[in-house]
């Protein structure tokens, strides 16, 4: 039975993979557990591994830190990729007050850790090690351990032990304020769903309005020409002659007293539009739906760009209107309409809604592609590019004080892959990924880095509870809760965000990516993921540096 010892407490490759496969399929089982209707769900990966490390179903050190951090990167990017399109206008539109917030749950934290030194006397060097532990923020604790290697010469491995018996209740307490958060605030999630509903429908940025044109200077002049004059965002994709008939409108199409024009625009631009070209009427959506002397239907469809050669080219490239005759009215990208303007470059995946008969629409449906089964098809190109990329960019020292801030294995993937998403198509890098493969990416890359913290940390975890490491779990704990509750009712009472927003912004101040996982579950929306990307490049460079600071306060 030897080669079963081995197995299961040895040290080769079929033991490391059974060991980890084990923990994860343990955990996945245990999360399925709920209490009062609360589960903490992958969370439990981490306990299965402190358990298996404790009784001695340990990995080799080195492997075990590829294993999670691998899988951390793998985790974040994929959430990078995910929000990347629609980041930089999420940011423009509270980004900053995020921020802000995210900001001041590592400075409570902070003042948190330095108030519990002066009270209980606990070395601020082990303090640090807690604290790191109690934010789940393995970047701080490596830069407080190097930061006072450097300066002294010796290390201080109750910074570890600290970090070890900190980080289990870090990642429940996170999660357990969010639950305290949602029946203190009295969440209806209904509610949350409508509220959310209403924001996107607010930045989808389009509105169909139907106008009379009555503006006699503009008589006989172009769409083209009237689209400078106004300096607007808008689209006329159809003109409703005297006659009754509907053609589609191109830029060319001149403008006549009398004839209704179907417009479409931004919420901000309707008034200004509507007045430019005379009066706002009343149309039904069916009445525009006839085309021509013939009265041929007039059909709308989404279109799906699936064609890698379309990735990164603009509208006035592709001229579909001038070879079509069809309309382009808007542009679905990451769940937000946009109002398409001939200088758009296009993505892949984008949904473009096209108007016009269904032969030109069929056309047209050839040239983007609408094949969903490319869709599916893996960008490995792009992952492990960005990866790459990642890599190199978390390993750049940004400040020396007197140790060098980097953004780390964690920073620096995440922040590469929000500008993949963001800007990809530039360079004609496909950044789209289906949802499910995404999801998958990020599930596995979150189970190999709970599983990988976990089975380091229960490797002499109860001899450093034994041996007064308890107190640390308490520290800890207040650590974690106290600037979280305070900055999330304030962030909720206060600001009135929205309760999956809230989620995400915690779990990233925090650098929580188990909180981050448990959030996604309970929303079902990927707005978690976005709360979490925006503060979390900020609030990292904050953690290692607040680290090294308070390390280096009593050298």
């Amino acid at each position: 039975m030897d080669w079963l010892h081995s197995l299961f407490l040895g040290d080769g490759i079929a033991h490391t993979v059974l060991v980890l496969s084990l923990v994860i399929a343990a955990g996945v089982m245990l999360g399925r557990i709920k209490i009062a209707g609360v589960s903490i769900g992958v969370t439990w990966i981490l306990f299965v591994g402190i358990a298996a490390g404790h009784f001695g179903m340990t990995v080799n050190h080195d492997t075990l830190h590829f294993i999670k951090e691998f899988g951390l990167i793998l985790f974040v990017f994929s959430i990078g990729l995910q929000v990347g399109p629609g980041f930089f206008s999420s940011f423009k539109e509270g980004g900053l007050k995020m921020v802000g917030c995210g900001a001041a749950v590592v400075a409570l934290g902070a003042i948190t850790t330095y108030v519990i030194h002066l009270i209980t006397g606990t070395p601020i060097t082990t303090m640090v090690g807690v604290m790191s532990g109690a934010v789940t923020n393995t970047p701080g604790l490596g830069a407080a351990q190097q930061a006072y290697t450097d300066a002294t010469g010796i290390n201080d491995n109750t910074i570890a032990l600290g970090y070890a018996v900190a980080y289990p209740l870090g990642v429940i307490g996170v999660i357990l304020s969010l639950i305290a958060i949602r029946f203190i605030t009295k969440v209806n999630f209904s509610e949350e769903n409508k509220a959310l509903e209403d924001m996107r429908g607010e930045q989808t940025n389009v509105e169909r309005l139907s106008v009379e044109f009555t503006n006699t200077a503009l008589q006989g002049q172009t769409i083209s020409h009237a689209r400078e004059l106004i300096k607007r965002q808008f689209v006329i994709s159809r003109i409703m002659h005297h006659d009754g008939s509907i053609t589609i409108a191109d830029g060319e199409s001149p403008l006549k007293l009398g004839e209704k024009l179907r417009v479409i625009c931004s919420p901000e631009d309707s008034e200004a539009v509507s007045v430019f070209f005379g009066q706002r009427i009343e149309i039904s959506k069916e009445e525009w739906g006839t085309f021509g002397e013939s009265q041929v239907q007039l059909v709308s469809r989404r279109i799906v760009i699936t064609k890698p050669e379309i990735n990164g080219k603009k509208f006035s490239d592709l001229r579909l209107r001038t070879k079509y005759g069809i309309n382009i009215t808007r542009v679905n990208r990451a769940g937000i309409d946009l109002i398409p303007y001939q200088g758009m470059e296009l993505q892949m995946g984008d949904r473009v809604m096209v108007v016009g008969n269904e032969s030109a629409i069929e056309q047209v449906a050839n040239v983007l592609g609408n094949s969903l089964k490319k869709l599916r098809e893996p960008q490995l190109l792009t992952i492990f590019f960005g990866i790459a990329l990642g890599v190199l960019l978390g390993s750049i020292p940004l400040v020396n004080i007197p140790q060098p801030v980097k953004l780390g294995l964690a920073g620096g993937p995440l922040i590469v892959a929000i500008l993949i998403g963001r800007f990809g198509p530039h360079f004609h890098l496909v950044t789209y990924t289906t949802m499910s493969a995404n999801l998958m990416l990020r599930e596995i890359g979150l189970a190999m880095f709970l599983a990988g913290v976990g089975i380091g940390a229960g490797d002499g975890f109860i001899d450093a509870i034994v041996n007064g490491g308890y107190n640390w779990i308490g520290y800890g704990f207040i650590i974690t809760v106290l600037p979280v509750m305070l900055v999330g009712l304030f962030a909720r009472l206060k600001l009135k965000m929205n309760y999956y927003t809230l989620m995400g912004l915690i779990a990233g101040s925090t650098t929580n990516p188990p909180a981050l996982g448990y959030s996604n579950t309970v929303s079902g929306n990927d707005m978690p993921a976005l709360g979490y990307a925006t503060v979390y490049p900020v609030v990292m460079f904050l953690r290692v540096l607040v680290a090294q600071l308070l390390v280096l306060m009593v050298i």
